[in-house]
C-alpha cells in the first residue's frame, strides 16, 4: 500500500521552527538574536514564506523579554539550570514562555503542545516530558 502525500507542518510550526533555528544560533553564537535574525532573513529567498512574520515576531518578543523569559523557567525547572539545559529545549521553552506570557491568541495548550511536538522531532527522547511538565506548571502559575 503506498505511502499518501506527507502532511504539511501547519505555517505557525513552521514560525516556531524558523525562530528555534534562529534563537539557537544566538544562543551558541552568544550573539543578541534580533541580529541574528537580520542575518538570517537576508539569506531566505525571495517570495518569503508567509510564516515569516510570525517568526519573527517570536524572535522580537523572547529578545525583548528574555531576562523575565529566563527567569520564569529558572524558577519552575526544578533542579535544572538554564545552561544545563540542551541548547534546543531552552530555545523552544523560551518561545513557548514568550506566548504563554505575552501572545494572547495563542491558547497556553497550543504554546505547550507545538514545543513538545518540535522537541519531540529535534531534541533528547527526554525532552518533550521535561518541556511538557515545565511549561505545564508555568502554566498553571505563571499566568493567572
Amino acid at each position: 500500500m503506498a505511502e499518501g502525500p506527507k502532511q504539511q507542518m501547519p505555517a505557525r510550526r513552521k514560525a516556531r521552527k524558523r525562530a528555534l533555528d534562529v534563537l539557537f544560533e544566538a544562543d551558541l553564537r552568544d550573539r543578541p538574536p534580533v541580529e541574528v535574525l537580520a542575518g538570517y532573513i537576508e539569506r531566505i529567498e525571495k517570495p518569503r514564506p508567509e510564516h515569516l512574520g510570525y517568526a519573527v515576531s517570536l524572535v522580537e518578543g523572547v529578545a525583548a523579554h528574555l531576562d523575565r523569559i529566563d527567569e520564569v523557567i529558572a524558577s519552575y525547572a526544578e533542579g535544572w539550570t538554564l545552561d544545563r539545559m540542551p541548547a534546543v529545549d531552552r530555545n523552544l521553552a523560551r518561545i513557548a514562555v514568550y506566548e504563554l506570557l505575552y501572545v494572547d491568541e495563542i491558547d497556553d495548550a497550543v504554546a505547550i503542545s507545538e514545543a513538545v511536538e518540535l522537541a519531540r522531532q529535534m531534541s533528547t527522547d527526554d525532552s518533550p516530558r521535561f518541556l511538557n511538565g515545565i511549561l505545564g506548571r508555568i502554566a498553571e502559575y505563571a499566568t493567572r
